[in-house]
């Protein structure tokens, strides 16, 4: 991840960018993090005919399992990276945009 300014690519494109970006690792994310239930059902469904919270268990306790749950939280942490980017962007522009304000007012004067 850069930070700072990008050489010759307005800040407005950046920020497009960052955005398109942060909606792809969130999109990503949620997948992951909506279809848990479905996965954990689908590892229990493999285990046979045994009790379903035995099934749980020895799902749980599997690498499959933490894997999927790795998986997810890393897959949460870069759309949470990527909009804190979006964000400092969005509050560069705002800055920048009040530094020029201000220096038209002091012109003014």
């Amino acid at each position: 991840m850069t930070h700072g300014n990008t050489p010759n690519v307005p800040i407005s494109e950046q920020i497009y960018r960052a955005g398109c970006s942060w909606a792809e690792e969130n999109a990503a994310a949620q997948l992951l993090e909506e279809t848990k239930t479905a996965v954990l059902s689908q590892l229990k469904g493999r285990q046979g005919d045994i009790p379903d919270s035995h099934a749980e268990r020895i799902v749980k306790a599997s690498d499959e399992w933490t894997d999927y749950i790795t998986t997810m939280v890393d897959a949460r942490r870069r759309a949470n990276l990527a909009r804190v980017k979006y964000d400092a962007l969005k509050a560069r522009m705002s800055e920048q945009m009040s530094i020029e304000a201000n220096m038209r007012q002091q012109n003014k004067v």
